[in-house]
Parts: structure tokens; C-alpha cells; sequence
């Protein structure tokens, strides 16, 4: 039999690491044990870089530990199945032991170790190891330059970021790209991405799918969807990323139509298929429409396209949730049956799901159910479940979180503030509001709410003017909130004032939804003729929110010609909805027109309508 040379088997080694041919490469390492080279050093080394570049952990960590002086080359095959493997802590423990043993890192290693600091976000350390870099020269090696845009960037200091890459000898498309997306991820998004993006087409590069990808997620949350699109059909061959980036953009800005129609053109195409990802974000969109029937296809397509357990991982919560909403509790229980007991998402969707349908008394078995199963709740369950406890429940709730957590997430806060305002405890829930060591708009939005719900306008308008003082912005809901309070309080002109200042003082420009409550202002008070007024004057068609406020006031105040005006324009924007002919017959019957009573309820039974349950055909004669 042939006997083969080192560098023959030094050779055979390197094919097999270079293909990841692990079972030949264990049959070079027979050989090598069989020709008498296993003490070898350079063999050896060279076995320690297949076994590493094979990912055999356990071979490759044991041959390294008989090496009587590993080179930089066993160091850096150690180091990069350490960071592949996810052991970051560790790989970076390896980094210093080498330069302990007086080891020169190069270019080779610095992109490891940088990667770990990064996957643990770990600033100082990569501070750290970037002086190394310049201790050792390797600071104008492009991967390592890159490894540094990337840590710094993902560490949220993208000044250091900028630095290294405006130091760069030179560059490549993915220095371009890693600093665009340090400026996205960072929030600094569409000036600084832009400035990027024009000085590397100057600079010869053109933007390349990733590019184009990070810039739509740029302009997605900024909220402006019509760039983002733009960008997308700049694309030649869009990709799942893409796809997903615009239907994610659509969803988490409430246009849950738009993504599903988006949704439906990347399925048409027939290019791309749909992964986990975008297939949990359209469901999500199918749980804010309650689109049943569209969420069951997808399920069903879920179910051929994936694992039971990959499927109800990702998609469970989802499915729970959106079956709840449309009031489908046996399939969000088998959905629920499928899933993980032992992880909380789990429990949170089923109690989430109960709690969406007012079933008070179920949300809190399953929470209970949960705590004796040993599966320890977070913020979101705590945060779920006290809207459908009562007042007694949710006390023991909150008694049980403050024994056990030294702090408290704002999230929790806010959901406390909710439920005893919700149980009438309006003074409770301000004492927890002022308990708060941090606020976020969802706070003062909750409590503001509150005051509105118990009719304390002036209270709500005071806490309005602390919320401009603090560093929280008020936001639309903000604004509803207060309207609303200013109307349930009989604050017509404070409301008023406040409305016309919107722009002026907070830059902020009026939706559908504030003039709506304007509307319902002047009607509550009566002021009729002054609320058709407002609805002329409006930049924007009225919609049903808005004339429907107008024939609710008008029924209350016994108005024929205003409450006949608002009927009229809302047979024409909701012909299906049979509360608003009730309504004008009501009216009608009070004053003892029975023939136009009768005629609205003709016209009614003409369109199929279905008189709804509560209402009554003609109030009893006065």
C-alpha cells in the first residue's frame, strides 16, 4: 500500500474542509494515524481547521487542546466554530486567552470576535477589540472595517459607525449597505440613508436588493408607505424580504386591506412563497378585518407547507387570536391544544383571545390554569388579563405583581391605570399614575381616557397641559381622548378651543376621527345648527362616525330636519346598516308622524334589511 505524504494529506484535508466532507475527512485522519504522522503539528492543525470547518465540536476542541502551541490559524478555526455555534460568551473568553498566550490576531479573526460583540451587543468589548485592531494594523483590512460598521451600528453608535467608514481605504457594497441600515436601525432614517445612498451611486455603486430593502424599511417607519412602494417597484426582481418589509409596513399602520391585497399580488406572481414571517403578519391583518375565511385558507395552506410544531410556533399566537375575534373559541382551542404549553406566548394568546370576547371568567382560569402549570407570566399577561378582571381580581393582581417585581414594567402600570378606571375607581387609578417612575404616551392617553369615561373634563384638560411639559409628545389618540372627555363633560367651548389650537400648537393636523368628536360636542349640547355648520366647513367628506353622532344628538333633542339630514347622507354612506333607519322612524314615531315612521321602515324592509336586536320598531306614544 501506497504511503501518502504530508502534504498529500495536507491536500485531502483541505478538499474535505473546503466541501465539508466530514466522513472523508475522518478517513484522512485514519490515514494520518496510520502512516505515523499523528504527531505531526501541522497536520494536526490542519485536522482541527476541517473538524472546525465541519462543525464536529468535540473533535475539533479536543485536537486543539493537544496542539503544544496552537497558530493564529487553530486559533481562528476555534474562534469561528465558537461564533457559528452561538457561543459568544465563550468565543470571546478564547480571544483573550489568545492574546494571553501572545497570539497575533489578524484579519481573519477580528470578524469573529467582532460578531460575538455584536450578537451580544457588547459596546464596551468591541471597543475594546477595536483598538486591538489598530494596535495590530489590521484597521484598512475591508472585512474587518465592515465587522465594525456592523458591531458598531447594531451597538446604536453609529457615529463610531460613520467614523470607521468614512476611514475606509476602500469599500464594498457591503460597507455601503451596513452603514445605510446603521442609519435605519438607528432611527436616523431617511436624510442621513438618503446622503448614503447618493454618495455611493457617486462614488460608482449601484444599489443592490439589500439597498433597496433597507431604504423601504426606512420610509415604513417613517409611516410613509407611498415612498416605500415607490422604492419597490424600482425593483427588479423583488425578494421574500421585500415582500415582507411592504406588508408589514401596510399592517402595522392599520391598513390591513392594503396588505392583504398586496399580499394576494406577491402570491399571484408565482415567484415567491410565502415564509412563517409574512404568513404571521398577514394573519395579523386577517385578525384586525376578522377576514375568517381568507385566515382558514391560510391556515390550511400552513398546514401543507409546514411541521406541526414549526407551524404553531410561529403562527399560534396569531391563529389564537384571530379566531377569537371572530368568535370561532373552539378553533382558537384546538389552535391553543397544538401549540407549546410550556412557553407564555402560548398562554397569552388564549387569554387574549378571552378576553377579546368579554369572557372574563375563562381568561382568568386559563391564567390560573397557567400558574399552576409552573409557566411563569410576563408583562403582556399581566397587561392582557387585568382588562377582563373585576375590581376584586384585578386588586389581587396587582398586590401579587408588586410583591414580586421591584419594578414595574409601564406596561403593567398602564393596564392598572385601565382596569381601575374601568372598575370606577378613577381616584385609584390616578395614584398609580403618579406611582410611575417612567410614562409613555399610552399612560397619560389611559388616564386622560379615564377622566373622560367619569366625566372629569377639566381634569383631563389639566393633565393635557402637564403631558406638554413633560417630554411626552401627544399623539391622535391623545387628542380623541381629551375631545371625548370635553364632550362627556358639557366643555363645548373648552373643546372647541382646543380643536382650533391642534395646529397651531401642536402641529398637529385634525383627522376624520377629531372632527367626529367635535361633532359629537356641539350635538350632545344641542347646538345643532352650529354642528351642521362645522360639518360644511370640513377640508374632508364627513363619514358615518360623523353623521351618525349628528342623528344620535338629533333623536335625543327630538330634531325632525337635522336628524332627517343625517339619515339621508348615512343611507348613502352605510346602506347596510339597519340602526340608522330604526333611528329615523324612532324619531318620527315620537313626534306622531306615523306615515313617514312607517315609510323609513318600508324602505328598510325594501333593502333586506334585518332589524338589529335592542332596538324597538316605534317608541311607546308620550
Amino acid at each position: 500500500m501506497k504511503v501518502l505524504s504530508p502534504s498529500h494529506l495536507n491536500h485531502l484535508l483541505q478538499l474535505c474542509s473546503t466541501t465539508r466532507a466530514l466522513k472523508q475527512g475522518k478517513q484522512v485522519h485514519q490515514q494520518i494515524i496510520l502512516n505515523g504522522f499523528a504527531s505531526n503539528v501541522h497536520l494536526k492543525t490542519k485536522l482541527v481547521q476541517m473538524y472546525a470547518g465541519c462543525d464536529d465540536f468535540t473533535t475539533a476542541c479536543h485536537l486543539f487542546s493537544e496542539l503544544p502551541r496552537p497558530n493564529v490559524f487553530a486559533w481562528t478555526s476555534i474562534l469561528s466554530l465558537y461564533e457559528r455555534s452561538g457561543k459568544y460568551h465563550e468565543c470571546l473568553k478564547l480571544y483573550r486567552e489568545m492574546k494571553a498566550h501572545s497570539i497575533t490576531p489578524d484579519g481573519y479573526v477580528f470578524p469573529r470576535v467582532l460578531k460575538s460583540c455584536t450578537r451580544l451587543l457588547n459596546l464596551e468589548e468591541g471597543i475594546q477589540v477595536h483598538n486591538d485592531v489598530i494596535r495590530f494594523g489590521v484597521e484598512h483590512n475591508l472585512h474587518v472595517s465592515n465587522s465594525l460598521i456592523d458591531m458598531y451600528s447594531k451597538c446604536g453608535d453609529i457615529e463610531n459607525a460613520r467614523r470607521v467608514f468614512d476611514n475606509m481605504a476602500e469599500r464594498d457594497m457591503l460597507s455601503w449597505n451596513s452603514i445605510i441600515s446603521g442609519y435605519v436601525s438607528n432611527g436616523l432614517l431617511i436624510d442621513s440613508a438618503l446622503e448614503v445612498l447618493n454618495s455611493m451611486k457617486l462614488a460608482g455603486f449601484e444599489p443592490d436588493l439589500i439597498t433597496w430593502n433597507t431604504i423601504m424599511d426606512a420610509y415604513s417607519q417613517m409611516g410613509l408607505y407611498e415612498e416605500a412602494i415607490k422604492f419597490f417597484y424600482q425593483i427588479a426582481h423583488p425578494n421574500i424580504i421585500s415582500w415582507t418589509t411592504l406588508i408589514l409596513a401596510y399592517s402595522r399602520s392599520g391598513k390591513h386591506a392594503k396588505a392583504l391585497s398586496i399580499f394576494r399580488d406577491m402570491i399571484s406572481g408565482g415567484v415567491i412563497s410565502p415564509d412563517l414571517d409574512i404568513l404571521s403578519s398577514v394573519l395579523s391583518s386577517c385578525r384586525h378585518l376578522e377576514a375568517l375565511r381568507y385566515g382558514q385558507e391560510l391556515h390550511g395552506f400552513g398546514i401543507k407547507a409546514w411541521s406541526m410544531a414549526e407551524l404553531y410556533e410561529s403562527i399560534g399566537a396569531v391563529l389564537v387570536t384571530l379566531y377569537a375575534v371572530c368568535k370561532r373559541i373552539q378553533d382558537a382551542a384546538y389552535v391553543f391544544k397544538m401549540m407549546d404549553k410550556h412557553s407564555v406566548v402560548t398562554w397569552n394568546a388564549m387569554i387574549l383571545g378571552f378576553a377579546h370576547l368579554r369572557m372574563g371568567e375563562s381568561a382568568i382560569s386559563y391564567f390560573c390554569d397557567m400558574q399552576l402549570r409552573g409557566v411563569k407570566y410576563d408583562e403582556v399577561t399581566i397587561s392582557t388579563i387585568l382588562p377582563a378582571c373585576g375590581l376584586n381580581f384585578g386588586k389581587q393582581i396587582h398586590a401579587h405583581v408588586r410583591r414580586t417585581h421591584f419594578v414595574l414594567p409601564i406596561l403593567v402600570w398602564n393596564a392598572l391605570i385601565n382596569m381601575y378606571s374601568k372598575s370606577g375607581c378613577i381616584g385609584v387609578a390616578y395614584s398609580v399614575f403618579l406611582s410611575m417612575g417612567a410614562r409613555d404616551v399610552v399612560s397619560w392617553n389611559t388616564m386622560i381616557g379615564g377622566y373622560g369615561m367619569h366625566g372629569h373634563g377639566r381634569a383631563a384638560l389639566e393633565l393635557l397641559q402637564q403631558m406638554r411639559q413633560s417630554a411626552t409628545q401627544p399623539n391622535s389618540v391623545t387628542f380623541t381622548s381629551v375631545l371625548s372627555a370635553c364632550s362627556h363633560s358639557g366643555l363645548v367651548d373648552e373643546g372647541l378651543n382646543l380643536f382650533n389650537i391642534l395646529s397651531r400648537d401642536f402641529n398637529f393636523e385634525p383627522t376624520m376621527e377629531h372632527y367626529a368628536c367635535v361633532v359629537d360636542l356641539l350635538a350632545r349640547a344641542g347646538r345643532l345648527a352650529e354642528t351642521i355648520d362645522f360639518i360644511k366647513r370640513m377640508p374632508i367628506n364627513p363619514d358615518g362616525t360623523v353623521w351618525g353622532s349628528l342623528l344620535a344628538a338629533s333623536r335625543v333633542h327630538q330634531n325632525i330636519n337635522f336628524g332627517r339630514l343625517a339619515a339621508e347622507n348615512l343611507f348613502h354612506i352605510e346602506p347596510g346598516n339597519p340602526g340608522n333607519y330604526v333611528t329615523l322612524s324612532n324619531i318620527y314615531a315620537r313626534a306622531g308622524r306615523w306615515d313617514d315612521a312607517k315609510r323609513v321602515r318600508k324602505l328598510m324592509e325594501n333593502r333586506g334589511l334585518i332589524k338589529p336586536s335592542g332596538y324597538s320598531w316605534v317608541e311607546a306614544k308620550k
